[in-house]
């Protein structure tokens, strides 16, 4: 075996790792939590190592948890960023940041609601964002929330606000 035939699991497993503690951490969970409500199928001594790449993970354990933590398999997994990910992602307009409540979202039914549901549970994948309570939109994202919800784009902020969609943290 080469050097990089042994270096390359351990830095992969570390990679995973992360993402598996990125993960927990977003749905505010300790190892302990995790333990106790996954009814000791996960202990906490065996995620702590999983999640330093001390321990290997194998495919069905790695779906069953991510099936706990209710995110697709993939978003367990590092992937790489391309460059012109990296440029586009510095390039996007972040000004006019918007938070939507989306635990109050998904309460409303009706067909704007449910495709803007939709349309934020896509970018939270594409940020591997799993919080799940709140999402923040930027510039770019009201133009399409503005099509759903069939207003003016200078008016997405107030139309959410009239939902009581728009997210204020508690001080």
């Amino acid at each position: 075996m080469t050097a990089l035939e042994v270096d390359t699991p351990t830095a992969y497993s570390r990679q995973v790792g992360e993402r598996l503690r990125v993960i927990r951490k977003q749905k505010r969970l300790s190892l302990q939590e995790v333990e106790a409500q996954s009814d000791q199928e996960f202990k906490a001594s065996v995620l702590g190592a999983y999640e330093r790449g001390e321990r290997a993970l194998s495919v069905p354990r790695l779906d069953r948890l991510a099936q706990f933590y209710a995110v697709p398999v993939e978003q367990l997994l590092p992937r790489e960023v391309t460059g012109s990910e990296a440029t586009a992602a510095l390039a996007s307009p972040s000004n006019k940041k918007l938070a939507i409540d989306v635990a109050k979202l998904v309460q409303l039914s009706g067909s704007p609601f449910e495709m803007l549901a939709r349309y934020l549970r896509l970018i939270q994948v594409q940020r591997q964002d799993f919080n799940g309570r709140v999402i923040t939109v930027r510039g770019d994202d009201t133009r399409s929330i503005a099509a759903m919800l069939d207003v003016p784009v200078d008016q997405v902020a107030d139309r959410l606000a009239a939902l009581d969609l728009v997210f204020i943290p508690a001080d």
